[in-house]
């Protein structure tokens, strides 16, 4: 292996770890806060790729204005959802003592399979591409090749990840989302408002996802199911970071990026996508909490 490659594959794989990470930070920040695992988080991503797409090409609206418009729309899908088929559930949390996880399962896989057929009968099943951010299709830094569009991508998706921990870690509302993964019935008590601290999760989850469906729309066409594939590897993601730890899936998002860059060259393209199982399986039989299981329920 040449220092050229090895520095290129690193890169790229850090570049596609990045898009994961955007899906797999919304879905743990779900489960840090709901105890749930949400299995329409693919459709949030579904629909940020076609919100993207369609504002920008029927519409005719720069792309740069498409991307907030698609960011904003998964916000309110996400929100959406949460106050109008979570929130009954988690309505009794305190007299129930636990969160009726099974419940969960069945009302966000009912709205996957909702939101599917729904585009597929109202759009079409046809694939769109959506429009890139920018008309360079390569951009050599020394030894390193990346289309001009995923470098961009890869430096908002950046900006992203960043303004998100900020907000968790500094802001006036990410100190009571954490309250909450860490006691909700506590937080309750101390005078936090559960509900909306439920809903901003949700719609900062449905933001992430959206946001790296409509950045990888013109690499990943928009379909109805181009969001199955992004969320069953959000999954692993967050069981190898440890359910519910963001920075656990930030460093697992990475890690799987760079490992199918090098295995899909010296390994094989074909089973590139099983990498990520295989290491999921390792970490099951050897650290089944993953990554950072002990700080699990903190986000």
């Amino acid at each position: 292996m040449t220092g050229a490659l090895a520095v290129d594959l690193a890169v790229n794989g850090l570049i596609t770890g990045l898009f994961y990470a955007l899906m797999a930070i919304g879905l743990s920040l779900i489960f840090g806060i709901l105890r749930v695992v949400n299995f329409a988080h693919g459709e949030f991503y579904m629909v940020g790729a076609y919100a993207y797409t369609l504002i920008a090409l029927a519409l005719g609206v720069p792309a740069f204005i498409a991307l907030p418009c698609a960011f904003l729309f998964g916000a309110f899908v996400g929100w959406l959802t949460e106050r109008t088929l979570m929130r009954p559930l988690y309505a009794g949390y305190t007299s129930w003592g636990l969160m009726r996880d099974e419940y969960a399962v069945i009302v966000t896989f009912g709205l996957s399979l909702l939101l599917v057929n729904l585009v597929d009968k109202t759009i079409g099943p046809y694939a769109y591409r959506g429009p890139t951010l920018i008309d360079v299709s390569r951009i050599a830094i020394g030894p390193i090749l990346i289309s001009g569009h995923k470098l961009l991508a890869a430096g908002l998706a950046i900006l992203i990840i960043g303004a998100t921990a900020a907000l968790m870690r500094w802001s006036f509302w990410g100190r009571q989302i954490r309250a909450v993964a860490q006691n909700r019935l506590g937080a309750s008590l101390a005078g936090i408002d559960t509900a909306k601290a439920s809903g901003l999760v949700f719609a900062l989850s449905g933001w992430l996802a959206a946001t790296a469906g409509a950045l990888l729309s013109p690499v990943i066409n928009a379909s109805p199911d181009v969001g199955a594939f992004p969320a069953i590897k959000s999954y692993v993601i967050v069981v190898l970071g440890g359910m519910g730890s963001v920075p656990g899936s930030i460093i697992a998002s990475l890690a799987i990026g760079v490992i199918e860059s090098f295995g899909a060259v010296y390994g094989s393209y074909d089973y590139r996508d099983t990498f990520g199982l295989v290491l999921l399986i390792l970490f099951l039989l050897f650290r089944p909490q993953g990554l950072f299981g002990e700080r699990g329920r903190e986000v």
